[in-house]
């Protein structure tokens, strides 16, 4: 696991309007991850992907692979 004391976390700019608390941050400092976690649960559980995995869920995530019918 990677330290990410340091990670400086940025919110997706569709993040519900950017009102605060209310999506995904991610991190991409860890060299060889990307870290993504809740920002309502900050302390909380972090993913971490590689980052052709992330490019692969962004992309499908852009491409509406996984909206709700």
């Amino acid at each position: 696991m990677a330290d990410l004391t340091n990670a400086l976390w940025r919110k997706p700019s569709y993040s519900n309007g950017g009102q605060q608390n209310s999506c995904v941050e991610v991190a991409r400092h860890c060299p060889g991850h990307v870290a993504v976690r809740d920002s309502k649960d900050p302390h909380g559980p972090v993913l971490f992907l590689q980052p052709r995995a992330w490019r692969s869920l962004t992309a499908d995530v852009k491409a509406g692979r996984y909206d709700l019918a």
